[in-house]
């Protein structure tokens, strides 16, 4: 297994080409989504890995965690399934903390993640927005005029083989008829962020996301929300990983992540 300190400087050097942001120690805290850590790592560190689109409410939780004299928490931001796959190739990261359940199971088969304690830590929904000032919110339904929205596109979303968010608006236009109809038209964005970003800079008319990705960012509203009926539970399980190298200290802040103290961060962050 790769050691600490050369996985974390192998981190660095691949953050910009592969999307992975990783978050320095609280003191030194950086906001940009690609921004590159600005202080060595620490191998006694908590190491989490954690889905991108977690990282505004995660890195104010981090802080208010280590600011009541919690253990020192690093966090490496990145899509769900590279994070999982370098889980699986070795990476030495203490926590898991996915965006939907798929991934974390897959690790699971694998025998990658301990059984206890995996936990549900929030839920999700997925959104179609536009740019523009908030107006009605409709369910999306088969009549939904989404063709007639996106226009001649793009309309921003992220990779349906790969990303859990794309799967889901893959998944949920296809059963209501409405794929068709945009597939050609249908843009890749790396995160969910970076697609409600394209919409917000009018690079796009619209977008599909998650709820939380508009979160804050002027210039985009809410015109769809898709039914959980739809989707299913779009869930955020988090679990200690079996070679955890700081498996007590994981432990404990998995439990804070289940604490009415992060409910009330993850709340006014829009998660469920």
């Amino acid at each position: 297994m790769m050691d600490r300190r050369s996985f974390m400087r192998c981190m660095t050097i691949a953050a910009a080409t592969l999307g992975l942001a990783v978050r320095p120690r609280p003191s030194r805290a950086q906001h940009h989504h690609n921004m590159m850590p600005q202080a060595p790592v620490q191998a006694d560190e908590t190491l989490l890995f954690a889905a991108a689109t977690l990282k505004p409410a995660l890195d104010e939780i981090v802080r208010a965690y280590t600011s009541a004299g919690g253990a020192a928490v690093n966090v490496a931001y990145g899509p769900t399934p590279m994070l999982a796959k370098n889980i699986a190739d070795g990476a030495p990261a203490d926590i898991f903390f996915s965006s939907d359940e798929h991934w974390m199971d897959y690790l699971a088969e694998h025998k990658l993640i301990r059984a206890e304690p995996r936990a549900e830590i929030v839920r999700n929904e997925l959104v179609f927005i536009t740019g523009g000032s908030a107006g009605e919110t409709v369910t999306v339904g088969r009549t939904f005029p989404i063709a007639n929205v996106v226009g001649a596109g793009p309309l921003a979303m992220c990779n349906p083989e790969s990303h859990p968010a794309g799967r889901y608006a893959k998944t949920s236009l296809q059963a209501l008829g409405l794929w068709d109809a945009i597939a050609g038209k249908v843009v890749i964005a790396e995160n969910p962020q970076m697609a409600a970003l394209m919409v917000a800079r009018g690079e796009a008319p619209a977008a599909v996301v998650f709820a939380t990705d508009v979160h804050g960012l002027s210039g985009v509203a809410i015109a769809g929300r898709f039914a959980e009926s739809l989707t299913g539970p779009i869930t955020y399980p988090a679990a200690v990983t079996a070679g955890a190298p700081h498996a007590d200290a994981a432990e404990r802040f998995l439990s804070h992540l289940r604490s009415g103290d992060a409910r009330k961060i993850f709340d006014r962050f829009g998660y469920r």
